[in-house]
């Protein structure tokens, strides 16, 4: 059985996010949190992700505004929605300086990164955190555990999950998955698996080459 790694993804959501803080915690299961840049202009909002961080939860870089993806930009464009998302999360990012491209991180492709992108990740230090497996909670707010359940039996990785903290009523499934893998002994990863990590602290790593498009002309 793989070992799983949880990321939370597009929050932090007033009506989700504390319910799944506080089943992590009452669990001791480690996650990170990818959020959405100008979802933290809210008050509310930020207050969730600095609680995240306090408690010791990563904090990540899910773009400005979860958009476009990154590889299907113009470069100035793609670089501003990192580095606006940056600039709201401020010190929540550090040390890890984690960022998740939107549009798909378990399927490899150029749509992801452009080069200038990629290239001021690589300067910022950043670690870019793909994933592969995702069970679709966003889309199937029921069915979703059944499928995250099979895709971690499936696994021939450790595996880097996305799930999401939106109020879609998919999270109050969240304690009863968790409480299952528990019991089959699944061991709950830290840190993200090193095949889903294409930058590390700043280094290319195989299968950037894969994640990159060339800026548009």
């Amino acid at each position: 059985m793989q070992p799983l790694c949880l990321s939370f993804d597009n929050g932090p959501e007033p009506e989700v996010t504390p319910d799944v803080l506080a089943i992590l915690r009452r669990r001791r299961i480690p996650a990170m949190f990818f959020v959405v840049g100008e979802k933290l202009r809210d008050p509310a909002r930020r207050t969730l992700a600095e609680r995240a961080r306090a408690e010791g939860f990563p904090v990540g870089n899910h773009t400005l505004s979860h958009g476009t993806p990154l590889g299907r930009r113009g470069a100035a464009e793609a670089v501003e929605e990192i580095a606006a998302c940056d600039a709201l999360l401020g010190p929540l990012r550090e040390p890890e300086r984690l960022f998740r491209p939107n549009g798909g991180g378990g399927a490899l492709g150029p749509h992801l990164l452009n080069a200038s992108a990629a290239r001021h990740l690589r300067a910022g230090g950043h670690t870019v955190v793909l994933w592969n497996a995702i069970p679709r909670d966003f889309a199937d707010p029921e069915g979703w555990p059944e499928r995250a359940l099979a895709q971690h039996a499936a696994a021939t990785e450790p595996v880097l999950m996305v799930l999401h903290d939106l109020p879609n009523g998919a999270m109050r499934h969240l304690d009863r998955l968790l409480g299952t893998w528990q019991e089959r002994g699944v061991e709950f990863l830290a840190a993200p698996p090193a095949s889903c990590l294409p930058i590390r602290a700043g280094q290319a790593m195989p299968g950037l080459a894969d994640c990159v498009s060339a800026d548009p002309a």
